[in-house]
């Protein structure tokens, strides 16, 4: 089936310059038809993700947006299925009235690293919400190998949470812990929390630090991480030896302040990793000798795989009520400014915003 679509209001919030902050604007759904390998998705709930807030502050590390200005930005989505391309109708992979959720990654296909099944080494891929249109919108036009279709009844708010939870899962990948693990989570954030709490599912020792996290830190006990430090009251160092007695195994460093990959080496134990997941805007430096003399290893971990993605999908089935919890607050998408105000700050967790309405609001 061919879609065509219609024009229709589209309130949109938008990255239009290069500078800080981000605009609403009513947009126009296109009228052209879909691509062969598009489908259309009416987006029904939509996460703010820490990738967002960089866009939205034009942070260092962000200026390859410039000359694709302007884009909606937003890639932690579920929505519904509205229109197919002809490849994918004859594909039969979804169908219009399935729920998605988006994986943001568009690998080019032709690189080497695509050519060998490594899309994530690919160097001319393009993500969703920063190359092209994203999900602060009522309907997004995608390409359809980017979806994942999630069990039917899954809230769209709760199923939003899949790609942020799929980040964490390939982070805690990477780390390769195992039960009884000793592992240190820098940053209470969506995707510390998240890291942390799978760690805790596989029977590691976890520690869960943040700093003046008090609201995050409280919400990751209530969600079952025991034990908690925050650095406003004592060095990492400190809160590592009480909690564990010595050096760790792993660190997942997730708050993209580079001073913390410095401090994570500091408490890693000889032949350790640290997975560094945060996205940082500055350089930090390390004691190579100390490094080198204690082989230790740093993973970069970012974006995720198709099996971590899965994966999310299944643990937000079968625990969607203890995963939802990280969902602090839900907006409507014409107060998406509001939205970001919050998520710079340290009081919310993971911010949902719906361009129709909320469900159960009247």
């Amino acid at each position: 089936m061919k879609e065509v679509g219609m024009i229709m209001s589209n309130l949109a919030l938008r990255k239009t310059e290069p500078a800080f902050g981000a605009d609403l604007v009513e947009t126009s759904v296109s009228d052209r038809s879909l691509a062969s390998d598009e489908v259309e998705i009416e987006v029904l709930a939509a996460g703010i993700c820490g990738s967002d807030l960089h866009a939205f502050a034009w942070d260092k590390g962000y200026e390859f947006m410039r000359p694709l200005l302007p884009v909606t930005i937003g890639h932690e989505f579920c929505g519904t299925v509205r229109g197919l391309g002809d490849a994918v109708t004859d594909d039969r992979s979804l169908a219009v009235g399935d729920q998605v959720v988006c994986w943001p990654t568009v690998p080019c296909g032709a690189c080497w690293a695509c050519q060998e099944g490594e899309p994530l080494g690919c160097e001319a891929r393009r993500i969703i919400g920063l190359h092209r249109d994203g999900g602060f919108c009522a309907r997004v036009r995608v390409p359809a190998a980017n979806c994942l279709a999630v069990p039917p009844g899954m809230p769209p708010d709760v199923a939003a949470l899949a790609e942020p939870l799929a980040i964490a899962i390939h982070a805690a990948d990477l780390a390769e812990f195992k039960a009884g693990s000793r592992v240190v989570v820098l940053g209470p954030g969506p995707i510390g929390l998240a890291a942390a709490w799978i760690a805790a599912q596989e029977g590691a020792r976890v520690l869960l630090v943040g700093l003046d996290d008090s609201q995050r830190l409280k919400l990751a006990r209530g969600m079952g991480i025991e034990d908690v430090a925050d650095l406003s009251e004592g060095s990492l160092a400190d809160h590592v030896q009480e909690a564990f007695g010595g050096k760790v195994d792993r660190v997942i460093e997730a708050t993209g302040a580079p001073a913390s990959v410095e401090d994570g080496l500091l408490v890693l134990r000889p032949r350790g990793v640290l997975v560094a997941a945060g996205i940082h805007s500055g350089q930090c430096s390390i004691d190579l000798a100390d490094f080198v003399r204690g082989k230790k290893q740093i993973r970069g971990a970012h974006d995720t795989t198709e099996r971590a993605f899965r994966r999310a999908i299944d643990l937000l089935d079968r625990q969607g009520d203890a995963l939802g919890r990280l969902i602090s607050h839900r907006l409507p998408l014409r107060d998406a400014l509001r939205g970001f105000e919050l998520a710079r700050g340290k009081t919310a967790m993971k911010i949902i915003l719906y361009p129709n309405e909320i469900p159960g609001e009247t």
